[in-house]
């Protein structure tokens, strides 16, 4: 390394990207290594699942303050021979044995804080990688994880922006009993440290050798048991071994001609939806691009908002409640509701008071394969390392996504028993009129996320930008710690929307400008679209260490 060249753990957000071309096959995620190993497929002869799961396998090891086995992932896969759309729940479940009544008596009703052991729900992501990889793949197991193990075996040079979130989020691994694993000498790793994992490259080649069983029914499920119990947690044998993924009917709503695929609920996909419906009763032409002003933004922000509204009260287990899905996404509904929206004036906000922002840290992938097929990906911890109580031995942290639930007794996302939480994480898929496969997206980052997808599939279809440039754009975002305050939350802008900030505020809305560092929570994102010559384009967000590669020629 030249003398004058300094490693800073400073952000800086200036994209001269240009999109990436391949007919081959194509994958983009947060972490180069990972796209790599997911392109290793495609030259396999792998499908864009086997890509899929070589990638978050990938990411397991280059940013566990990300995601990872110990939490829950969501899946769209567009299926080229049946032109099919298909979505699996990687999310698992609380705990048998924890209550509302439990929190009470323990006195914890109030409020539970987020890195408390009852917030570890049943980690989800080691069935999903295998039921998504065993449908859709044609790869062994241990050929996909193979790559990921060594990485973590012989250890890998952490990311600027990863070692940033590093050690923003490992206060908790410093008090729990096995933290150390996920440190380098009791500490985040710096950028450009080399990291290694050994204890995390035996659990992914326990995956590739057993599949998901040993997580749930096997030794590495005792040893989760045995640490969330020492934490004061409730998860028990019989929440584990209860678990099973579940393969879903996508949602969707036609937005400028195109057809947007969501997960359903427990995912917060049902505000994307509702927001796009919304928007697409609003002719944005007159407004393109980046010479798009404050009309076109003030739209969005108020479609926005209602579509979190809808998601507030209506986001939630399915198995536990009556959710008017198919009402929130019809075009009555959407037509009834856009004729509240002023074009000239924001909304009245509900009364209360800011709430701090709620962190989201996630990552996202896509696959593209020469076949047609596509995977649209995405995993978390929900916050930084979750709990980050780490199961001995085993090199990952369990998440606390039960944080999600609302502690309010009648709720359709009240915390009950063996429950699925409000989900933050989502992956989009597009199809274009004839049922083909147009586009797999996603932008990661808690509430951002639907706001993401909002923006990015504007870009994409109202002004026809490619998928580099979509996500290259400075982005709105409505913030606050709940999903019941972004309705009413102010808008933060990132730089380069200074003059629309000032237009914005004279529409009535309370607007922030974020730069630098503070840019971390206007998410991260991933896109390939594909032509109907069959040319993927891919793009990877210039506000992380990602990329997209593709196969030559």
């Amino acid at each position: 390394m030249h003398s004058n060249v300094r490693v800073t753990s400073s952000v800086h957000y200036i994209s001269r990207r240009s999109p990436v071309l391949s007919r081959r096959g194509m994958v983009a995620s947060s972490s180069p290594q990972a796209s790599l190993f997911g392109l290793q497929m495609l030259s396999a002869g792998g499908t864009a699942a086997d890509a899929a799961v070589a990638a978050a396998a990938g990411l397991q090891v280059t940013m566990p303050c990300q995601t990872g086995l110990g939490g829950d992932c969501f899946v769209l896969y567009y299926e080229a021979a049946t032109g099919t759309v298909h979505a699996l729940n990687g999310s698992g479940r609380s705990a048998g044995q924890l209550s509302l009544e439990l929190l009470a008596r323990q006195g914890l009703g109030g409020a539970l804080p987020v890195d408390h052991a009852h917030n570890v729900t049943v980690p989800g992501a080691p069935a999903a990688w295998e039921d998504v990889q065993r449908r859709f793949g044609t790869l062994p197991r241990e050929r996909v994880v193979a790559p990921a193990a060594a990485l973590a075996e012989e250890g890998y040079p952490v990311a600027p922006l990863t070692a940033a979130l590093w050690e923003g989020g490992a206060a908790p691994l410093m008090s729990a009993r096995h933290g150390g694993e996920l440190l380098l000498n009791g500490r985040a790793p710096r950028a450009g440290e080399v990291m290694r994992i050994a204890t995390l490259a035996a659990t992914l080649r326990t995956w590739g050798e057993s599949g998901a069983a040993p997580f749930y029914t096997g030794a590495i499920a005792e040893r989760v048991v045995a640490e969330v119990g020492a934490a004061g947690g409730m998860l028990a044998p019989a929440d584990l071994a209860a678990h099973r993924s579940a393969w879903v009917q996508p949602l969707s709503v036609d937005y400028r001609g195109r057809r947007i695929w969501e997960c359903p609920p427990n995912g917060q996909g049902l505000a994307v939806l509702v927001a796009l419906r919304l928007l697409a009763q609003f002719d944005l032409a007159a407004e393109h691009g980046a010479h798009a002003g404050a009309d076109r933004y003030h739209l969005a922000i108020e479609c926005m908002r209602r579509g979190f509204a809808a998601a507030a009260r209506c986001v939630a287990d399915p198995e536990h409640a009556e959710l008017p899905i198919r009402q929130l996404l019809s075009r009555d509904y959407a037509a009834a509701v856009a004729r509240h929206i002023d074009p000239r004036r924001a909304s009245a906000p509900p009364p209360g008071g800011e709430e701090p922002v709620a962190p989201g840290d996630t990552v996202y992938l896509c696959t593209a394969d020469a076949a047609g097929n596509a995977c649209s990906f995405i995993g978390s911890n929900y916050m930084s390392f979750g709990t980050g109580i780490v199961p001995e031995g085993c090199g990952y942290a369990l998440q606390n996504r039960g944080a999600g639930f609302v502690l309010e007794p009648g709720h359709a996302n009240s915390l009950a028993p063996g429950k699925r939480p409000y989900h933050t994480i989502i992956p989009g898929m597009m199809t274009n009129s004839d049922g083909g496969l147009q586009a797999a997206f996603g932008v990661m980052g808690g509430f951002m996320q639907p706001q993401g997808h909002l923006q990015v599939v504007s870009a994409l279809l109202d002004d026809g930008v490619d998928p580099q440039a979509a996500l290259d754009r400075p982005r709105f975002q409505l913030a606050a710690g709940s999903v019941a305050a972004l309705s009413g939350a102010a808008v933060r802008l990132e730089e380069g929307l200074e003059a629309v900030a000032d237009q914005l505020r004279d529409r009535g809305h309370r607007v922030q400008l974020a730069a630098g560092d503070a840019r971390l929570g206007f998410g991260r994102g991933q896109a390939i679209w594909r032509t109907g010559e069959g040319v993927l384009w891919g793009g990877s967000d210039p506000r992380g260490d990602g990329c997209a590669l593709g196969l030559p020629g």
